[in-house]
């Protein structure tokens, strides 16, 4: 869909440069979902592997984000081995709903309730991140948290537009549970695309 150079916006790797790969194609359908075009992925222009490392590898940094829409519908074995080829560390956004396709450093998964992540998948997280969009999403972050693998960092982050409600809610549960940390989407406060 699209790749830009940026800052990561939010979770354990947030404020560093990061080239995005946005992937088309999603089967999730997050109500909230800010993205909502890449949903089609035949509305996008198709890529090589090779074309993208050469965008990517026009800027200093080595850190590269593929996202969507919902990445894992594609097999990204080619993107990665030729990110890894580049000297590029490989994280992947994911809501799990798909088998992981690719050789990844990070994996960052954010389960949506629309379509459950597979439990295999579960134990690849190195991050879980649940958007919290009202107080029922507390217990059901509680339950992957119990799935997730030993020292895979637990996130909160408010869905970004009810983050007047329910950010101070997230504030008051990290408090009385203190293994999770919140996640802001920084590049929207900031304005970074």
């Amino acid at each position: 869909m699209e790749h830009f150079y940026t800052l990561q916006g939010e979770g354990f790797h947030a404020g560093k440069a990061a080239y995005f790969i946005r992937l088309g194609g999603c089967d999730v359908g997050c109500v909230w979902c800010d993205v909502k075009d890449s949903w089609d992925a035949s509305a996008h222009p198709v890529m090589t592997a090779d074309e993208i490392v050469k965008a990517a590898s026009a800027y200093d940094c080595r850190l590269a984000v593929i996202t969507g829409g919902e990445p894992a519908m594609h097999d990204l074995h080619a993107l990665c081995d030729a990110l890894h080829k580049a000297g590029f560390r490989t994280h992947i956004e994911t809501s799990g709903a798909h088998p992981l396709k690719g050789a990844f450093d990070w994996v960052t998964l954010s389960p949506k309730k629309f379509k459950a992540p597979l439990e295999d998948y579960i134990q690849q997280a190195d991050e879980l991140k649940i958007v919290v969009f009202n107080n029922s999403d507390f217990k059901w972050a509680e339950e992957y948290a119990a799935k997730v693998k030993s020292g895979c960092k637990l996130y909160l982050q408010p869905e970004w537009d009810k983050k007047e409600t329910v950010t101070p809610l997230i504030i008051e549960y990290i408090k009385k549970h203190p293994q999770w940390q919140l996640s802001l989407q920084t590049h929207k406060y900031l304005n970074i695309p």
